[in-house]
């Protein structure tokens, strides 16, 4: 019958990947076939909830719904509670003293890495990044310059752990106070816990002492603030090129000019 008819509600649409939900279901359609068979291991190996796997077959992966909500969105403020953030916290800590996947993480690419100097720099893609954000207005040059020397903090050596790699709070449902799933993990692998803590917090600094508090010690505050303002740099461009609406809109955006004041 029509009546029983469920609709498609398109999740992310971009040249690279499509995710859609049908009821209770989520379809993802990636024609890297590499990416989605990691993606089902890193989940295996997650010691964390994470969807069920219903079915596959190239080039789409068939997940189930994870109970609850997600703890909010970018751009919002989150109506999950303290404690709700605070079992985020752990929830991230227990992936990260997680043994090590045998991958890096796909976007070690916005992290610091060693040189073949032996030191610790900005990933090199950055500059032409930066570049792109004065030369199309979208944040001043001033802003730019403050924001790397912000996100200096995060040039230091760091002990690679299994990060989810994605960790936006969209990605992160709770259920009451627990958390209920972690959702989106093609991104997934050897990476810097920093950069995990950083991007769920991004843009809802008001929650990072109850992240903080769930997640226990080896907490580097300037680290976090430093992949705030990294990330922040680094992703702008892509979400324009790729139809997210105007960057003036980018929550993104109002990070950089946030730490440009306070920096």
């Amino acid at each position: 019958m029509i009546d029983d008819m469920r609709e498609i509600e398109v999740v992310v649409a971009h040249s690279e990947r499509v995710t859609l939900r049908v009821g209770d279901v989520f379809l993802k359609i990636d024609t890297d076939q590499t990416r989605i068979d990691r993606e089902v291991e890193v989940m295996a190996r997650a010691p964390i909830p994470t969807p069920e796997v219903l079915w596959r077959k190239p080039p789409v992966l068939a997940l189930a719904a994870v109970p609850g909500a997600a703890l909010g969105l970018l751009e919002e403020p989150s109506l999950a509670s303290s404690a709700a953030w605070v079992a985020a916290g752990a929830a991230v800590r227990t992936l990260h003293d997680a043994p090590l996947p045998p991958w890096p993480s796909s976007q070690c690419q916005q992290q610091p890495a060693r040189s073949s100097r032996g030191t610790v720099e900005f990933p090199p893609g950055l500059d032409s990044e930066c570049e792109w954000l004065v030369a199309n207005d979208v944040v001043s040059a001033e802003v730019v310059r403050r924001n790397r020397q912000v996100a200096e903090a995060a040039l230091r050596p760091w002990t690679p752990v299994f990060i989810h790699g994605d960790l936006q709070i969209v990605h992160v449902f709770v259920d009451g106070d627990e958390v209920s799933g972690v959702v989106d993990w093609s991104e997934g692998g050897q990476g810097d816990a920093m950069y995990d803590l950083a991007t769920l917090t991004l843009a809802h600094e008001e929650h990072l002492d109850d992240v903080v508090a769930g997640y226990g010690g080896d907490i580097e505050i300037d680290v976090i603030r430093a992949y705030w303002s990294l990330r922040s740099l680094m992703e702008i461009r892509w979400l324009v090129e790729h139809g997210y609406r105007a960057p003036a809109t980018f929550p993104q955006v109002a990070v950089l000019n946030s730490l440009s004041a306070s920096g």
